[in-house]
């Protein structure tokens, strides 16, 4: 048994004693719900669609292959797949054959991929053969060479090639006529076990692994039906392959309230409109460059009618870009504040005024506490800014095999430190100010670059900004802003200018430089590289500082 790093025995027992903990596992769920409406349909993408029974029966198959294949208790299983129908039926799997699940990004290559498969001594792997013109069984069979623990090589593709097993074969394929109805109770997962490793996005190299006991995943989900009013007559889409974050809904969330989960194999604004109109979509879990390109779609509000709701996570959502969400697509935008690091979650009333809702992340949800810092770890006085820390029974036990990392980030009574910046509103609201390493400190005055980013966003001409930090002799730092015009757009520095003294804030917040960018650079796709950014000024400003567009401060 893979035992939590920092959860301790009394933490399980209190979290099941005061029931936010629950003696059920996720694959107990979908058997559950297969039990009672076996005809009506789980999952769906643009080509495949299962019911509650099916679906119950495919994740029992790929258990029961997991054993035939050799895999033994706490073994690890990476999946590198698109958004299929598949890709929720194989982590259930995962948990009922008692084998560690790990999915990741698909659009990790070869340095990535080979370090979480040698680092971590994974024993198998699912993939596409070839995926939007990349070889993912090259890659595989690749890295596998320098990896003897590398046993299997799953495919997703009708055509299988030598040296892959096919899983559409074993989900086809009546394997539970070969064992008794409780051939893997002794191997199945049991809630407070550690059974999902989630590998972080940022920006510092390599990954860490972050850790879940079923039970945690479950109380989230159970806090998103709550917060988000979901019900078995729902229809969640998941609009983007992401590991954690915004798919959190329909991984926890949907099956716990027996609603049906569509999945979009790849975001495109066309695609999606399609895909919400043919299923009647209600809950639309998705990141802000989603709902960018879906608003300045023509027309697309004769698509969005089911939509109730649209979940925003990954990255922080601008508040203009969630009002013209709302105005343009229907229904109302929800964001909230977590992390795969942390989590547990915040999150507005749905039913909130929408300044509250586009304005703040709300309060803690599923359990979750969470407290305003400063560097001494002293809660500040309500309105004032500080860290934000967060704790409670939906959060993750730590990093996988990594207890020192566990202790810098989770202190001993069980707060981890998100390094968000925020403040409480006297309604008790949590207000985002934006990353503790993002803070940029001009003459010892502090900006926070989300308040720039949040009022250069509103610019007609800005499509994306980023400010950062750049290097000064006599200030130490002063902030720069790097901003992705709207096609056909310009923007001048003095136009910038301008534009943000209209806004009637101190002038020391002014960005003093502006960087236009064609294509702002990316983590995981949904949030801004701003290591790239910072080291892109760095070096333009070295060895001395260019002479361009500098407002003197």
């Amino acid at each position: 048994m893979a035992k939590p790093t920092r959860y301790t025995t009394q933490m399980v027992e209190d979290f099941f004693k005061k029931k936010e903990w629950l003696p059920t596992a996720l694959f107990q769920v979908w058997e559950r719900n297969a039990a009672s409406h076996p005809d009506r349909e789980a999952v769906v993408d643009e080509k495949n669609r299962y019911t509650w029974k099916q679906a119950a029966a495919a994740i029992n198959r790929f258990a029961l292959a997991l054993a035939e294949a050799g895999f033994k208790k706490d073994d690890i299983l990476v999946l590198q797949l698109p958004n299929v129908a598949e890709l929720p039926l194989l982590r259930v799997a995962c948990e009922k054959g008692g084998v560690m699940c790990l999915p990741v990004l698909r659009n990790l290559r070869t340095r990535e991929v080979e370090y979480i498969l040698g680092h971590l001594k994974v024993r198998g792997i699912v993939i596409p053969v070839k995926y939007r013109g990349f070889d993912y069984f090259e890659m595989a069979n690749q890295i596998r060479s320098g990896l003897p623990e590398l046993k299997h090589i799953w495919v997703l593709d009708d055509a299988v090639p030598a040296g892959a097993t096919s899983v559409r074969e074993i989900l086809n394929t009546p394997l539970e006529n070969k064992y008794p109805a409780d051939h893997l109770k002794d191997r199945s997962y049991r809630p407070e076990e550690v059974s999902l490793i989630n590998h972080t996005t940022g920006t510092t190299g390599f990954p860490k692994f972050v850790e879940y006991p079923m039970a945690a995943r479950l109380r989230l989900g159970r806090g998103f039906i709550e917060s988000l009013k979901l019900t078995d007559k729902d229809v969640v889409c998941a609009l983007g392959a992401v590991p954690a974050g915004a798919n959190c809904v329909p991984y926890f969330g949907a099956p716990q309230a027996g609603a049906k989960v569509v999945m979009l194999e790849h975001f495109e604004a066309e695609a999606a409109l399609k895909l919400i109109s043919k299923e009647g979509v209600t809950v639309a879990c998705g990141v802000p460059a989603m709902w960018s390109m879906l608003v300045e779609r023509p027309n697309a509000r004769t698509s969005t009618g089911s939509v109730r709701l649209w979940w925003n996570a990954g990255a922080f959502l601008p508040p203009q870009l969630g009002a013209e969400v709302e105005a343009k697509l229907g229904g109302v935008i929800l964001s909230g504040l977590g992390a795969s690091d942390f989590g547990g979650t915040m999150i507005p009333e749905i039913d909130a005024p929408q300044e509250v809702r586009l304005l703040t992340v709300g309060k803690g949800r599923a359990g979750t506490s969470f407290k305003v810092v400063d560097d001494s770890g002293r809660e500040v006085k309500k309105g004032d800014v500080g860290e934000i820390w967060g704790a409670g029974p939906s959060a993750a036990s730590g990093y996988f095999g990594d207890s020192e990392t566990t202790w810098q980030c989770w202190t001993k009574d069980g707060w981890f430190k998100t390094g968000d910046l925020g403040k409480v509103d006297e309604q008790g609201n949590l207000i985002l100010v934006g990353r503790k390493k993002d803070l940029i400190i001009r003459g010892g005055q502090n900006i926070y670059p989300a308040e720039i980013e949040t009022l250069l966003l509103t610019h007609p001409a800005v499509a994306s900004v980023a400010v950062v930090a750049m290097p000064d002799q006599l200030m130490g730092e002063k902030a720069c802003a790097y901003v992705e015009l709207k096609p056909g757009q310009s923007l001048t520095f003095k136009e910038m200018g301008k534009f943000l003294t209209d806004q009637d804030i101190a002038l020391y917040k002014i960005p003093e430089r502006l960087e236009i960018i064609e294509n702002m650079p990316m983590v995981a796709g949904t949030k801004i590289d701003k290591k790239v950014l910072q080291k892109d000024i760095a070096d333009k400003l070295n060895p001395s500082p260019s002479m361009g567009e500098v407002r003197r401060g």
